[in-house]
């Protein structure tokens, strides 16, 4: 059956997706993006993705065709060979977005080539997805964006500390603090905010429930400032922690853990 491989190269994990044409997104699975200075080889890359294949029971032969989003510029060559020597079929390459498949959506950042491609995919995939006219994305990846998208424009918006990250320079930073779980109840009682009775319990609410504090207030600002209000701005949440969050925060309206993928793949299949 003839199968979509996706790509979003990001600056943590490498997170690939199969699609499959008439059944959209099957799977996923992300990988550790390797250290900066060491990108890999275009064979190790080029196995790994043959072996997802091989676990989802896809011959290299039904790849018709490998697109990816990537704000990690020296994996692409890597990446590319990769994709030619292990898959490669007559005519068939690797092709990024925006740069080989443009996005049917307006940008008005001030200077258009300076936003990240995972951003722009993923505020063209939340303008396919929702009807609704002004829309706010955030986005929970390495970093936590903000993305604010009305009528067919993409006008920007906030990049703010990961969670994850936050996590590890607290740990980093501090030499006695416990492992952080960022499970909401793995160390205390279920359900609202309380008072953390040790340590790490106290940060596992101060980060959760922080971060979600942090996408009310910010999503609340907002809609104040595209001049909308806080309940005509429709929220989607995305990303690792997009599910967790979501759970203590009345501000999302909706969870799309995929977003940047079904992005992807819409504008594979507009470019088809």
């Amino acid at each position: 059956m003839d199968t979509v491989l996706l790509l979003d190269v990001g600056n943590t994990n490498v997170k690939i997706g199969l699609a499959r044409p008439g059944q959209g997104l099957a799977s996923t699975y992300a990988l550790p993006t390797a250290p900066a200075g060491n990108v890999g080889t275009a064979d190790d890359w080029g196995l790994k993705l043959l072996n997802i294949c091989r676990v989802e029971g896809v011959d290299p032969g039904e790849v018709t065709d490998i697109v990816a989003a990537s704000v990690v510029p020296p994996m692409n060559p890597v990446l590319a060979r990769a994709a030619a020597r292990f898959f490669g079929q007559p005519g068939q390459r690797m092709r990024f977005v925006p740069d080989d498949i443009p996005l049917a959506i307006e940008n008005r950042y001030a200077r258009p080539q300076e936003v990240g491609a995972d951003r722009l995919v993923t505020a063209y995939g939340a303008r396919a997805c929702c009807p609704a006219h002004t829309l706010l994305v955030v986005d929970f990846g390495t970093a936590t964006t903000f993305d604010c998208v009305q009528g067919g424009a993409y006008l920007g918006g906030l990049i703010c500390p990961g969670v994850l990250s936050s996590a590890r320079a607290l740990a980093t930073g501090t030499a006695k603090l416990p492992h952080i779980t960022l499970e909401l109840g793995a160390d205390g009682p279920q359900g609202g905010l309380h008072i953390g009775r040790s340590t790490a319990e106290s940060l596992n609410q101060g980060l959760l429930f922080g971060f979600a504090a942090m996408v009310e207030g910010l999503a609340c600002r907002l809609a104040a400032t595209l001049g909308v209000a806080p309940g005509d701005a429709h929220v989607i949440a995305t990303g690792g922690f997009a599910k967790s969050i979501a759970a203590l925060c009345p501000a999302i309206d909706e969870v799309r853990e995929d977003l940047l993928m079904e992005g992807l793949f819409l504008a594979w299949k507009s470019a088809r």
